[in-house]
């Protein structure tokens, strides 16, 4: 069971209203009104963002689930505020709530792209594609203001490094020349996540990001770029979201998109009790349906984490989802997968007074 909102805080497009205390606190703290309360005390929840100087940038990873095994994270917590996200419970292993802490506490590293070069520049250290975007979004709010990305670009097309990213933010549209110049090289391809084509749900259900014309607007202008984008339409949320699986495929196909994806919704640790209360509060009407339909999917739980399976959904919901999906993208003239980008061109910059090389 939830906690209580704080009824000093006055909530403002977020998407929890809630903090749960962190899975690893073996206390938590329950807000009980005594009578003392004065209006003075309500103020608008604003989110705060720190920075830190981590030791290393790239996290690496071995899940069978996933095409890359390294990623960068430029940020923790994302102030989008998406409900459903799958990264909410990360927030606990720095003793922070998945609820709003994970939408108001942002933690930026401002000192990626050395680190970056510092760890690429190893003799030990063997080219792969790196994935951005991976658990927050690289291009959320707070990067209006950091600017950490452009960094990041940069050292990775000095290197000739192949690079993917997985964003729902339209500041990577400010980047737009970096992701072209290596797209021309093969080195680039970018997912953009459109779950719904209403406006409305949206702003439920990912109150700070992008509506979904904007998203169809950047997907439109990468292409137009030479970049190689991948529409994702994830996460696919049962009743909810489910019937436009067509339609979204259809709109990001005329804007461009040349490949596509799906995900059913998976709602892992913390983030199913916050998707529970959010059906509660914005669709009561129908959370008991959605949740019948989720569970069906998830061999008759809220998630199941098993690889192999929480990517995809088990039984008969999730094959017809998949069918669906399946003969919209074919129709509609999708490529099947993106194209394989370029490792064979990495390697150190050129320095001042190094010898050019011939070919």
């Amino acid at each position: 069971m939830l906690p209580t909102r704080n009824p000093d805080e006055r909530l403002k497009a977020r998407g929890a209203d809630t903090r749960p205390a962190p899975r690893f606190d073996r206390l938590s703290a329950e807000r009980e009104a005594d009578g003392w309360d004065i209006p003075e005390d309500d103020h608008l929840l604003r989110t705060e963002i720190v920075t830190e100087q981590p030791r290393s940038i790239i996290t690496r990873n071995t899940s069978p689930d996933v095409p890359f095994d390294r990623s960068i994270n430029p940020y923790r917590g994302c102030e989008h505020g998406c409900i459903y996200c799958f990264a909410r419970p990360s927030h606990a292993y720095v003793g922070l709530s998945s609820g709003l802490d994970f939408e108001t506490k942002i933690t930026a590293k401002p000192d990626a792209a050395r680190l970056l070069e510092q760890e690429i520049g190893r003799k030990s250290y063997k080219v792969a594609p790196i994935a951005l975007g991976t658990n927050t979004d690289p291009y959320q709010p707070a990067e209006a203001k950091f600017a950490i990305m452009p960094g990041i670009l940069r050292v990775l097309r000095d290197w000739n490094h192949p690079v993917t990213l997985v964003t729902r933010g339209q500041t990577v549209l400010r980047d737009l020349d970096l992701w072209a110049e290596l797209a021309a090289k093969y080195m680039a391809a970018i997912g953009i996540s459109l779950t719904t084509l209403d406006a409305g749900l949206a702003r439920q259900m990912e109150p700070r990001a992008p509506t979904p014309a904007t998203r169809l607007r950047m997907i439109r202008e990468l292409s137009r770029a030479g970049i190689p984008v991948r529409v994702m339409v994830a996460p696919v949320i049962p009743v909810l979201t489910e019937p436009e699986i067509e339609s979204i495929l259809t709109a990001a196909r005329e804007a461009g998109a040349t490949t596509a994806s799906m995900i059913p919704v998976r709602l892992p640790n913390e983030v199913a009790p916050l998707f529970r209360d959010w059906l509660d509060r914005h669709h009561p009407g129908k959370a008991d349906h959605i949740m019948n339909r989720i569970q069906a999917m998830r061999g008759g739980r809220d998630n199941d984490p098993r690889f192999g399976a929480r990517m995809r959904g088990q039984g008969i919901e999730a094959e017809l989802m998949r069918q669906r999906f399946h003969l919209a993208r074919k129709r509609l003239g999708y490529w099947d997968r993106t194209p394989m980008l370029d490792c064979s061109r990495f390697g150190p910059p050129p320095r001042k007074g190094d010898q050019l090389s011939l070919f």
